[in-house]
């Protein structure tokens, strides 16, 4: 490889530091959730979001009222953005059938896709109210079909936002908490006197909410470790500096650790999208945080080929990958470790973060290894089972089993397939011995 970076991000090791400080808080976080319930909970709102209403639940009144002050064309794009991510869910939960199969005469298997019986969706919203996240985790969730959907949001400014409340409950939630961060996703989690504990958690949020997510893990099921968010841009020269940079910092916004990385075969572009970036931070109003993500995460990386662009991103594996180039349904098919591709100029991460249908909730970390991103069936559970409909099957099957339990030294197995044989196979038999 004769790979070339003209920008670095931060040493993997300061980067290594800054998680090891977020574990600890949010294990110390976690516990005294566990051991103080609904008052550490609001010690908590108090803390860190200066917000300790008499209820953290907004009753249906209050819900309408909020949603009264959402004005006509947003409520209508709202709905405008649900119904893209609601029809795209249904296509994909259309696409999971149960399945019933014979598999030899008399022994029938099967499958049975059934939602999660409860889940919490945390819809970040602490510096920038994430409307758009409602849409991800409670309209695919209620396509899913689980029962009991709560969603839980950070105050904004000190009180509700309208637009994310609206949002939740347009999009289904049964339960609508203005709880933001830690306290939010282990009150969920963990349940507390006000609480009911959920099955399962979901949503993106930042560098705590991931951690506190990947804590509670085996408590609860989550969708995936969806952090900070990650952009990357693989680019050639059929495209310019500002569609790179502009794609770059939109997505640098989100936080002051939100990597961003441009790979590409020119290295004329990667020096214009450098300057381009500098006169961008000039007049971005959220410059102040982009800038801070760009010089500690960013990265600009010359390559040679297509080749070895393709090699360091299914390396990366980055969450959004931007891909503008004279062979973008190349990478399509060979690209194997990401969270989404957002395929030609055309297009962007911005659709896919607000509104086109696709979930934003994606794998980061290189989490894109081994999962894919929310979709409805990260809410289904497919549980299989059997039944044998015949003496003679039970007789075969049982026999072969009863061999096979021998086999590995387990003679009680041995003896439940063998009383089968005796039974429906009217025949005498040993432990493991039944197909003798």
């Amino acid at each position: 490889m004769s790979i070339e970076y003209l920008k670095k991000n931060k040493p993997g090791n300061e980067r290594s530091a800054d998680d090891q400080k977020v574990r600890d808080i949010v294990e110390k976080t976690l516990t005294e959730i566990e051991q103080g319930g609904d008052n550490a909970v609001k010690t908590l709102s108090e803390k860190f979001d200066n917000y300790s209403p008499a209820s953290f639940r907004l009753s249906q009144s209050e819900i309408d009222e909020l949603i009264q002050q959402v004005s006509p064309q947003d409520l209508d794009d709202i709905k405008f953005a649900q119904t893209q991510v609601r029809n795209f869910a249904q296509a994909q939960r259309d696409s999971m059938t149960d399945i019933e199969v014979e598999t030899l005469p008399g022994v029938i298997l099967g499958h049975k896709n059934i939602p999660v019986q409860s889940v919490g969706c945390y819809i970040p919203g602490g510096k920038f109210p994430m409307v758009a996240s409602a849409h991800m985790s409670v309209v695919t969730a209620a396509v899913a079909g689980v029962p009991r959907i709560i969603a839980a949001t950070p105050p904004f400014h000190g009180k509700p936002n309208p637009a994310v409340i609206a949002a939740m409950h347009l999009g289904g939630a049964h339960e609508i908490y203005v709880l933001g961060g830690i306290q939010a996703v282990g009150a969920m989690a963990i349940g507390t006197e006000s609480i009911a504990p959920v099955d399962m958690l979901v949503g993106p949020g930042n560098a705590f909410v991931a951690e506190a997510k990947r804590q509670l893990f085996g408590r609860v099921g989550i969708d995936l470790f969806a952090g900070p968010t990650e952009t990357m841009v693989i680019a050639d020269d059929t495209v310019d500096a500002e569609l790179c940079a502009t794609d770059l910092m939109g997505q640098a916004e989100h936080g002051y650790n939100s990597p961003a990385a441009l790979l590409t075969t020119s290295r004329e572009l990667a020096e214009a999208t450098l300057k381009e970036v500098d006169r961008l931070l000039e007049i971005l109003p959220t410059a102040e945080t982009a800038r801070k993500s760009w010089e500690d995460y960013g990265d600009v990386i010359l390559c040679s080929t297509h080749e070895e662009m393709l090699d360091l991103a299914n390396e990366m594996a980055y969450e959004h990958v931007q891909i503008m180039t004279d062979r973008d349904d190349w990478y399509l098919e060979h690209m194997h470790s990401y969270g989404a591709l957002f395929l030609g100029p055309r297009t962007n991460v911005s659709n896919g973060d607000k509104v086109i249908g696709t979930n934003h909730t994606l794998p980061t970390k290189k989490a894109g290894r081994y999962t894919g991103g929310l979709w409805v069936g990260k809410y289904l559970k497919t549980h299989s089972y059997q039944r044998i409909t015949t003496d003679e099957a039970a007789a075969d099957i049982g026999a072969r089993c009863s061999r096979l339990c021998i086999l590995e030294g387990f003679v009680g197995h041995a003896e439940q397939a063998n009383v089968r044989v005796r039974r429906y196979g009217n025949r005498h038999v040993e432990y493991g011995t039944a197909a003798q």
